[in-house]
């Protein structure tokens, strides 16, 4: 977290095995399905180290795809009745892992399925699911995203410094092509005064550009 996880490379696994950080249930407070209840399947690991990461992923478990799905539907079902669709996979880097199959048997569930990407891997995924992609500045830069996921991605979803220079704007990195929705979000930098800053940035960019505004609504809230 902040830069001292380990970069892990991507698994190559069968996907029945998944290492696991947590599965949890909250409010999604990002992006598209900001404000929808949501299950979280947050897995470890992850193939950068970003300096202002605010996730612990790294303690991770070995699950099955099957018993993921039963902590799903705990979760899911309140009185013996469904209350949430929405079905968030996240990470760390959620495409490090093999999640065809997991995605598979939720979309066969019936579950709304988003996946949250920083959009430097891909792998074939079942359609009809989400993909919300974070991208990262990786070698001081952005760089465009690859042609098989871009045409995949539901919505960008942008992080905003006012003072950190790598992430003051918004490049074009293949979004318009597709007139993919363009999210910003402030950066969280453990700073109240840069955030306040970060804030005012992010409403300028989507005043100026026609962005749309994405809080960290959790935090606010105070959930997980």
């Amino acid at each position: 977290m902040r830069g001292t996880n380990p970069i892990r490379q991507p698994d190559m696994g069968d996907g029945s095995t998944l290492q696991v950080k947590e599965i949890f249930p909250t409010l999604q407070g990002e992006g598209p399905y900001a404000g929808w209840p949501a299950i979280f399947i947050r897995l470890g690991g992850c193939n950068l180290a970003c300096d202002f990461c605010d996730t612990q992923f790294e303690d991770f478990q070995p699950m099955t795809v099957l018993a993921i799905l039963e902590r799903v539907q705990q979760f899911a079902m309140i009185n013996g009745e469904r209350s949430c669709e929405l079905i968030v996979i996240t990470g760390g880097e959620p495409l490090r892992q093999p999640i065809a199959m997991l995605c598979d048997a939720l979309l066969e569930s019936d579950y709304l399925v988003q996946i949250e990407t920083n959009g430097t891997l891909f792998r074939p995924l079942p359609y009809g699911l989400d993909i919300v992609c974070s991208p990262k500045v990786t070698d001081k830069q952005y760089f465009p995203i690859r042609d098989d996921l871009l045409e995949r991605i539901t919505a960008f979803k942008f992080l905003v410094s006012a003072s950190d220079s790598r992430y003051r704007d918004v490049p074009d990195i293949g979004q318009s092509q597709y007139n993919i929705p363009v999210y910003v979000q402030p950066m969280d930098e453990y700073d109240e005064t840069k955030n306040k800053a970060n804030l005012s940035r992010a409403i300028q960019l989507s005043m100026e550009k026609g962005f749309r505004l994405s809080m960290q609504q959790h935090k606010i809230l105070g959930i997980p």
